[in-house]
Order: structure tokens, then sequence, then C-alpha cells
């Protein structure tokens, strides 16, 4: 089986000491395997996207040694194809339009509907009563949020796990999808997508066979898994890695500038002092 494995960083801050260890392992997962290491910037959230930080992910990356194949995929310029399978999921009766605030999902988790698991916390955070489940159909609206109604889709799935501490064959059951993630968003109305959505199809356009990530995505696989099952799309095999986290044993955000890599070479860090620092 070849291995194509990807790093997708978003361009809306400065790399840090995480993202490093991410793209370094999978850059050197792919390169021992013989296989091919891809790059994809994630910039559909446009209102916090700059070509300033996208500029510095290609020279961090260059910088740490990391080589990329092939041409840079960016998801701006792939909202063709997500409203294409935004299409076919709402011709399949999969999907419907949302208009509650979080204030009202608030309020009509008060008293959940039936197979909704009252204070559930999924991976996009509470799980959603399905309050618009029976909304009036006709055209799909280009004015709302677009769910998808896991109760039509439901079903156990599986998928291959590699990562340390996790590995395995992962299951999960028909009422975890209805019980525990719920009719999570697949296009927001000010973006016309979703990362679930873009980063299924994504990676499938790629053709990416192993997905190298952190493990604070380990749940979100999950949807990821049921959309590829509803849009006809391979699984790929995961590897969820540790987070590299500050000393109080917080994971690293784009706001820890503290750990950004262009402060470690200001101040003279060598690539192989930052492959040190997160134990590579």
């Amino acid at each position: 089986m070849a291995f194509v494995t990807r790093f997708a960083p978003s361009p809306t801050g400065p790399l840090h000491l995480g993202h490093a260890y991410s793209a370094l392992l999978a850059h050197d997962m792919a390169r021992a395997a013989g296989g091919a290491f891809l790059l994809r910037i994630e910039d559909i959230d446009r209102a916090r996207s700059r070509p300033q930080w996208e500029a510095q992910i290609y020279d961090d990356l260059q910088w740490l040694g990391v080589a990329w194949d092939g041409e840079v995929m960016r998801q701006s310029t792939r909202l063709p194809a997500y409203e294409a399978a935004l299409q076919g999921l709402w011709d399949g009766g999969l999907i419907y339009p949302c208009t509650c605030t979080r204030r009202d999902i608030g309020a009509a988790l008060s008293a959940p509907q039936e197979g909704a698991q009252e204070g559930a916390v999924g991976p996009d955070g509470p799980v959603y009563p399905g309050t618009c489940r029976c909304a009036p159909r006709g055209a799909m609206p280009r004015d709302a949020a677009l769910r998808l109604n896991m109760g039509l889709l439901a079903q156990e799935t599986q998928f291959q796990e590699t990562g340390a501490g996790l590995a395995g064959k992962v299951r999960i059951t028909a009422q975890d999808y209805v019980q525990s993630i719920g009719d999570v968003v697949l296009a927001r109305r000010d973006m016309g997508t979703s990362y679930h959505l873009s980063v299924v199809l994504d990676d499938a356009a790629q053709g990416v066979t192993h997905v190298v990530r952190g493990a604070d995505l380990f749940e979100a696989t999950r949807i990821h898994v049921i959309l590829q099952r509803a849009l006809s799309l391979p699984t790929p095999i995961y590897h969820h890695h540790r987070l590299i986290r500050d000393e109080g044993g917080k994971r690293l955000a784009k706001r820890d500038d503290a750990r950004a890599l262009a402060k470690y070479r200001a101040e003279g860090a060598s690539p192989a002092d930052i492959r040190r620092m997160v134990g590579l």
C-alpha cells in the first residue's frame, strides 16, 4: 500500500513547536516508507487567514528541512468541490438548514428531544438537540448553516489507528453517533463549508492514505469516517500523535507566540535544536 500523508496548517498565525512536531513526524514517516508528503493550506477561514502567515509557513517548513511533493493545495480554491458535495447530500435528504444561535441551542438543550442525551458534549461541543431537523425543504439555502442528519446515517463504523497508546481498530456504534456526536454543522453560512467537510474531501482529492495529526482531533475522526461513508470516499489510516505542551501541561496554540518557530529562529536555534525540543 502506498504511503501518502500531508501537513495541513491554517494561515491564521505563526507555526509553533506543536506544528513543527506534526510536520516533521509526518514528513519523516512518509520518507521512511518511501511515500509522498503533501502540503495543504487550510484557508477556508477568510476572515482570519493572512498572506503573510501563509508565506511564513512555507519559509518555516523549508528552514526545518521539510520538503513537500507536488503542488500545494489551497482550500480557498476548492469551494466548488465543497458545494457539489453539499448539493449531493442535500439532494439525498441527508442535510438540513439550521438558523439556531448558540443561545437558541442552549435553551433547547434544557429540554432535549428524544434520541439526544442531555448534557452530552461531542467533538463540536454540546450535542445539537435537532431543533431545525424538520425545516421545510426546497432549494439548498445559502443563508443558513447546514447540518448533517445523523439519525439517517448512523451505523457502526471503524477506522485503523496507529498512534502510540491508541493503536488498533477503533469502532464507533450507531448509538454513539446519535447520542454523543449528533447533527454536526457541515457548512457555515459565512464559509460555505466546514473543517469536517473540507478535510474529508481534500484528503480524498489528494489521495491521502495516512492522516498524521494531533491527538486533539481523535474524536473528530468519528465524524470524518461517517462522512466518508456518506460520500463514498475511502477511509485512510489514522495516526494521532501526542501534543506538545508548555511547562504547565497546556497544549500549544497559535496565540503562544513565545513558542513560535520564527522566535526560535531569531534567537539562533537550528532545525536540529527544534527536533530535540519536540522529542525527535
